[in-house]
């Protein structure tokens, strides 16, 4: 009997520990309380932008982040899902340009993304596989409503694998935390 208490103990504070890995990832950088979100129907996507800024791993970035967005789009339901082709600043963002885009689109709100590829070594191109995606949600009349991250290295603890998935799983992470800060 106290052997088996005590490794249904361990069994749970391992797997309570493993359920918390996967949302430590996540934050919440910022919200706008006094903005109510409606129900979105239609949501704008831009191209990231990719830290660093180098062509070669641009490509690669774009298809990986597109590829989860549009797996965790339909995932969430009916929500319609537009890929914008024009770069927007993140740090900067140029709230005109989201707007007039989201008018044109009849979009309801529009997401500005950034990837950041952790650098390591002395080498100037020596990266991990490691990722922190950001993202910005806008509404269609430019309100800044909120910006969420996520980490793959704390969310992880990713040690292995690609880059490419390591995008994926951080599009989703951010993705996932966006719609649950949304749905308070």
């Amino acid at each position: 009997m106290k052997v088996t208490l005590s490794s249904c103990i361990l069994n749970f504070c391992a797997s309570v520990l493993l359920i918390s890995c996967a949302n430590f990832g996540d934050a919440l950088l910022y919200k706008n309380q006094d903005i109510k979100v409606s129900k979105i129907k239609t949501v704008l996507f831009f191209n990231p932008e990719v830290f660093p800024d180098i062509d070669e791993i641009k490509k690669p970035t774009y298809e990986a982040f597109y590829s989860a967005t549009s797996d965790k789009m339909k995932s969430l339901g009916n929500i319609n899902y537009l890929q914008v082709d024009t770069p927007v600043s993140f740090d900067t963002v140029d709230v005109k340009t989201v707007t007039e885009l989201c008018q044109n689109n009849s979009a309801d709100a529009a997401v500005i993304s950034k990837v950041k590829y952790f650098k390591v070594g002395l080498g100037s191109y020596v990266f991990s596989n490691q990722v922190v995606v950001g993202m910005k949600l806008y509404d269609a009349k430019g309100n800044f409503i909120l910006e969420t991250s996520y980490d793959t290295y704390k969310g992880n603890g990713r040690l292995l694998g690609t880059a490419k998935n390591s995008v994926i799983i951080g599009t989703k992470g951010a993705i996932r935390k966006m719609n649950k800060e949304l749905r308070k």
